[in-house]
């Protein structure tokens, strides 16, 4: 019998690499499927992490009336049809939970993952972290979305943030030039990880008080999660606290979460990174998600400012007259037709992480995922698997 060399095995698991390139081998997708999903849930050891606290759980509502439409129902892309196994499997779906009318008429664990498994949001942090925003102005902490960010973030003077609002920062239109690309080890995106990886308080800020502007603020969108941590510098001066004891206050503890989350920091004791790095369970997400789908609401009570939500949620066009399919880090997702009529929107994650939401419909999915690259196109396309569920739904 042929022994395999174990250099072989060596390459393929990599079990004793380092944390910073451990992290790398994540961003490049080049991980094996089992070793991905045990590094996913794990990854709030990976980093320093700030703990966001629960407290007294609130079940959720339960309707298994829908599951077997569910389980029957077929998506329908580029002229192939898939069932519901196949998109569970095809876009390595380690959790899903559909709600409807507020009630749970699906819950599913694979992969490994189960209802106590903590798994790393991705850009879905994004959308948290700018629904913080909005209950900061709502609690008078943050003046408004026009606001230039250099009243809260005096270091930021004199740089290509100069002038810049917190509009422009929550839809990414600021005009500072950044190159997000994943998997190129050269890229902003990469040189922000290794520095995370290290963790050196403030190198973050300085690496984004030394870009430069490319265009005026309004005029271009570019996806920056760089961006993102400039928000989390934000909400922390005005705050004058951390993020995750503020994400507590107003949401872990009044919307009843299961269980505590894990939020990455770009240094031990430092800043929550506020476009990654929440840790959170499938059931956790889920309740954030009806939060939303309520209109931000707990118990009638609303803490965010009149239409957040419609406002977050919906395309708008930049200042040179292009269109932008972009909220305030928020994705308008569009109707079977190709508008928003529904005003449907979602959360989105590298490696497929997601919260669907559609206010009209009163529908909301979650989604877990362990793709194999850190992209957000789907083998089976998540829009079209929405539309199937809906109609499912209404049968």
């Amino acid at each position: 019998m042929k022994t395999v060399p174990s250099a072989w095995t060596n390459v393929i698991e990599q079990r004793d690499a380092g944390k910073a390139e451990l992290l790398a081998r994540v961003y490049d997708g080049a991980l094996p499927p089992a070793r991905q999903v045990e590094v996913f849930s794990a990854l709030r050891d990976i980093l320093p992490c700030r703990v966001v606290k629960h407290g007294e759980p609130r079940p959720l509502v339960y309707d298994d009336g829908a599951l077997r439409n569910l389980l029957g129902l077929k998506v329908e892309t580029a002229g192939k049809v898939n069932d519901f196994y196949d998109y569970l499997s095809l876009n390595r779906v380690a959790g899903m939970l559909i709600a409807h009318e507020g009630r749970v008429v699906l819950e599913h664990y694979d992969l490994g993952a189960g209802p106590d498994t903590l798994w790393p949001s991705m850009s879905v942090a994004k959308s948290v972290s700018t629904t913080l925003i909005g209950m900061a102005i709502r609690d008078g902490l943050i003046g408004s979305l026009d606001d230039r960010l250099e009243q809260y973030l005096p270091e930021l003077r004199g740089g290509a943030y100069q002038g810049v609002s917190v509009r422009n920062l929550l839809q990414m239109t600021s005009g500072v030039g950044w190159n997000e690309t994943y998997t190129d080890p050269t890229s902003d995106r990469r040189r922000m990880l290794a520095l995370q990886s290290a963790g050196r308080p403030g190198a973050i800020m300085n690496l984004m008080t030394s870009l430069s502007r490319v265009a005026e603020p309004g005029a271009v969108w570019n996806y920056s999660t760089g961006e993102t941590c400039v928000m989390g510098y934000l909400l922390r001066a005005a705050l004058g606290r951390p993020l995750s004891e503020y994400l507590s206050e107003k949401l872990w503890k009044p919307l009843g979460m299961e269980h505590d989350a894990h939020w990455w920091l770009d240094s031990p004791d430092g800043t929550e990174t506020a476009g990654m790095g929440l840790n959170a369970t499938l059931r956790d997400f889920a309740r954030f998600g009806l939060f939303v789908l309520d209109g931000g609401r707990i118990d009638g009570k609303s803490l965010l400012p009149d239409g957040w939500f419609e406002e977050a949620g919906r395309p708008r066009t930049l200042s040179g007259g292009d269109r932008l399919e972009y909220g305030y880090m928020w994705w308008p997702t569009p109707d079977r037709d190709g508008g928003f009529s529904d005003g449907a929107f979602s959360a989105r994650g590298i490696f497929g992480q997601r919260i669907y939401l559609n206010p009209k419909r009163r529908t909301m999915i979650v989604e877990l995922r362990a793709r194999s690259k850190p992209i957000m196109e789907d083998p089976v396309d998540s829009n079209a698997f929405a539309h199937a569920v809906m109609d499912a739904l209404a049968e």
